[in-house]
Formats: C-alpha cells, sequence, structure tokens
C-alpha cells in the first residue's frame, strides 16, 4: 500500500511535513506503520499549488529516501496546498508516468489502494474514459484510470465527490460483471488548488488507513500521523467523504451503487 499526505492552510514548506517530522512521508518510505509493507519505494511524488492555477509537479521514480532533489525541492517550495505520495507499486511497472500525484489543468488527484483484479477489467475499464481525455493517459494504473474517469464526470457537471462516486462504481460494476473476489479499497484526494476531497471507501471492512489533523490554521490528510501530537489526528471513518475548504473539515457518507459500467 502507498503512502500520501495532502496540506492545506497557511503557505508552509513542503519540508515541513515531507521530511522533517519524526514521522514525515520520507520515513514512511521506509518505515510504514499501518501499512501491507513498511517500505514504500517504488517512485514518488509531490504537487503543489503556487502564483499559478495549474500546480507544479515532480515525480520521480528513485525512493523518496534516497533523492537528493526531493530534498532541495521541499526545502525552498512553500504552498498553501499540496500533495505528497510514496509508491508501492500493486502489478503495474515503476515508471515515472506510474507515479502519484496525476495532474490534469488545475486538478491533482493521488490514490492509495486496489481495484480487485485490475487486470481482468483494465481494457473495459479505459475504454470508459472520454475521448476527450483518453489521450492525457501517461501511464498504466488503476489509479489514473479512475482519476480521469472521474475528471470526465466533473467536465459533465458531477460535483468532486459525486464523480468520484461515479468512478469507483463503474470500477465496482465491472468487477462484479468480472466475477472477482478480490476488495475494491481506495484513500484518494482530490484537489483544485482551493478544495481537497478525500475519500476512504472499502467493498470490504478493511479500508486503507486515512487520518485528519485539523489545527487552527491548517488541516493535513495523511495515510499515518507524521508527528507525534497524536491527539491532533483523528481515523476518518471508513466510507467517508472529507471536504477540505478555507480551514474548514466537512465530513458525509461516501456511498457506491453498482451501476451499469457501459
Amino acid at each position: 500500500m502507498c503512502r500520501f499526505l495532502a496540506y492545506s492552510g497557511v503557505p508552509v514548506f513542503l519540508e515541513d511535513f515531507i521530511a522533517s517530522p519524526c514521522h514525515s512521508l520520507i520515513h514512511q518510505s521506509l518505515h510504514a506503520e499501518e501499512a501491507k509493507t513498511g517500505t514504500n519505494g517504488d517512485g514518488f511524488g509531490v504537487g503543489w499549488y503556487g502564483e499559478r492555477s495549474e500546480p507544479g509537479q515532480y515525480r520521480e521514480v528513485r525512493p523518496a529516501w534516497s533523492d537528493e532533489n526531493l530534498l532541495s525541492i521541499a526545502r525552498q517550495v512553500r504552498s498553501h496546498l499540496f500533495f505528497a505520495h510514496v509508491r508501492a507499486a500493486t502489478g503495474t511497472a515503476t515508471t515515472r508516468a506510474n507515479c502519484h500525484p496525476f495532474v490534469h489543468g488545475r486538478h491533482l488527484f493521488m490514490h492509495n489502494g486496489q481495484i480487485g483484479g485490475y487486470g481482468a477489467i483494465r481494457r473495459k475499464l479505459e475504454n470508459l474514459i472520454p475521448d476527450a481525455l483518453y489521450g492525457v493517459r501517461a501511464g498504466t494504473t488503476d489509479s489514473e484510470a479512475i482519476f480521469l474517469l472521474a475528471m470526465g464526470q466533473m467536465a459533465r457537471g458531477l460535483a468532486a465527490g459525486e464523480a468520484l462516486a461515479a468512478a469507483l462504481s463503474t470500477a465496482l460494476s465491472l468487477m462484479e460483471e468480472a466475477g472477482t473476489r478480490e476488495p475494491l479499497r481506495c484513500a484518494a484526494a482530490l484537489a483544485d488548488g482551493e478544495t481537497i476531497h478525500a475519500v476512504r471507501w472499502s467493498s470490504d471492512d478493511r479500508p486503507p488507513s486515512l487520518y485528519v489533523c485539523q489545527k487552527a490554521d491548517s488541516v493535513v490528510i495523511a495515510s499515518e500521523p507524521v508527528d507525534a501530537a497524536r491527539e491532533c489526528w483523528q481515523a476518518l471513518p471508513c466510507n467517508t467523504l472529507a471536504t477540505v475548504r478555507g480551514g474548514t473539515v466537512s465530513l458525509t457518507p461516501f456511498e457506491i451503487a453498482l451501476r451499469q459500467a457501459a
């Protein structure tokens, strides 16, 4: 399982969460505590919003703990909203195009989890990506496919949470059609530069870990607490959508219904 972090609040340097804390994301890339494996060394990525509407992005296939460029960027870049992700691959290649977060226009997206039996449904799932977005697909992961399906739903007018639910519902329907017994597990975050939408959902009773830490000047959503202030970190309930905007966090049920995939 991958590990990730999303920050929204007063501008801070990326290193304040990626590198400096006792259980920073770089530390988690070697010593994750709430994942299937303690090592997440199949690449990493950061995405941040600055003075432009579209986010900056840096991704690499090297492990986060061994990339000096990541430390340099994190020390210099300050942002009011950023994503960071360390990857543990689940069946797809370790390439830059497969590293999170993914970018399209002003949107950032990252994911931790799995689509059960992805190999059996990959072709059908990719065929459902709208033509206008299919050319954007650069990698081979289920995560990027879900992102582009959600972007397609948002282009049709759905709100971000509804679009994510529709994309996951499509995947779940294809899994049911293929007869897979593996679960669909999803912890994901989607941002547009002002708002973060984070989801924790699973078709079984083992959703990926996801926590929220809300302070007076910031909100952090992370796979694992990054510091020793454990009283701040609250586990996001399963099957929940957390929306972060203007320093406030709202939680709503996140429901996925089976639907026709085609």
